[in-house]
């Protein structure tokens, strides 16, 4: 079984007497273990794809079961538990609490779930371990480069276990050479852990990093090669 399958996706919003498609009958299947970027211009549908895929919308027809779950028949109210255990979520803007610490930050996750204070902090080190921040647990954001916050950020993507990664255009914000260090960490967690990652972005050169690509455009998967 498919760790993601969607079945002929639409998302469709009203703007008035107007339907936008923003998805129009998109089905793929992404097994475990691989690693998979997703492309296409402005508009054309992968954010409204990932959206749906991270549990954090639902489309308007069609089916996606997530790991054995049938997302379109869980109510929204259950989802974020569903999140929590299955996904991990990277985004360009690192998205770090600035007061807090690396190691608390990486902590978040596991507050949402009710692991026991003790168990938190020691997974929360593992995780900056298996990053190579294990000595920058307790500097703030803003003592860290940005190719260390998103690490941070990656490593609280991992506390919870999910056996998969999302990550949002993770190198937006990044410089070439931290660009670099932070996809041949998706890398290794992909080959090494076996971490599922499905990877947005627009930059031909990131998307290499991947086994699969995937383009849209106007709503509609275009495109879905493996190397």
């Amino acid at each position: 079984m498919p760790l993601i399958d969607t079945q002929n996706l639409f998302k469709i919003y009203k703007l008035g007497d107007v339907e936008v498609r923003a998805l129009n009958d998109v089905s793929v299947s992404v097994e475990r273990g691989e690693f998979v970027a997703v492309m296409g211009p402005s508009g054309s549908g992968k954010s409204t794809f990932m959206n749906i895929l991270g549990c954090l919308d639902k489309p308007t027809k069609g089916k996606y079961i997530l790991d054995g779950i049938d997302v379109t028949a869980t109510d929204l109210s259950k989802l974020a538990g569903v999140r929590n255990r299955k996904i991990g979520f990277v985004f360009q803007g690192f998205n770090l609490i600035k007061r807090t610490t690396a190691l608390e930050n990486v902590e978040l996750p596991m507050i949402y779930n009710h692991t026991p204070m003790h168990l938190r902090r020691e997974k929360a080190m593992e995780a900056l371990k298996a990053v190579g921040l294990e000595k920058r647990a307790y500097h703030l954001p803003n003592q860290l480069s940005g190719g260390q916050q998103q690490r941070v950020a990656i490593a609280r993507s991992l506390v919870c276990d999910a056996p998969i990664i999302f990550a949002d255009e993770p190198t937006g914000n990044l410089d070439t050479k931290m660009s670099i260090e932070v996809m041949e960490l998706f890398t290794r967690l992909n080959k090494e852990m076996g971490k599922t990652i499905i990877l947005i972005t627009h930059e031909p050169d990131i998307a290499e990093y991947a086994s699969r690509l995937i383009k849209f455009k106007d709503g509609q998967k275009i495109s879905d090669e493996r190397k």
